[in-house]
């Protein structure tokens, strides 16, 4: 029962890793949509991000927001593309992942998280300390 469970997400997350670099690859295809192209940034620069929203040493959560947000919006990034976009991109992500044994990095997502943590600090300082 376990090896099954453990079969069936190891697949899944495989997945979420070669979609989120094909969404990698998709932000510089030509014929992704504008308004599409901002959502695929947004979930590139999280997904790709060296640093989570949740760290994951927090014991439950911090490792859910990278099966829930992340699958969720990875998913939903990928059902809004055309898929001839999409069958090229997961073909570009293949290759890079044969050839780089890595996954890229994007800086854009250190500022992204950070801003966020930020964010989410003032809001506490402004409705609960200074309240």
């Amino acid at each position: 029962m376990l090896s099954w469970i453990k079969k069936k997400t190891g697949g899944f997350v495989d997945q979420i890793k070669l979609d989120s670099i094909a969404l990698w690859f998709a932000t510089r295809h030509p014929e992704t949509p504008m308004l599409v192209m901002l959502i695929l940034w947004l979930v590139v620069a999280y997904a790709l991000s060296p640093i989570d929203l949740i760290p994951d040493f927090i014991p439950v959560v911090g490792l859910l927001d990278d099966l829930l947000i992340l699958a969720l919006a990875v998913t939903f990034a990928v059902k809004m593309l055309p898929l001839n976009v999409v069958d090229r991109c997961r073909a570009l992500a293949r290759q890079f992942i044969e050839k780089k044994q890595k996954e890229p990095t994007v800086i854009l997502g250190i500022f992204l998280i950070v801003f966020l943590w930020f964010c989410i600090g003032f809001g506490f300082y402004f409705f609960f300390v200074r309240a």
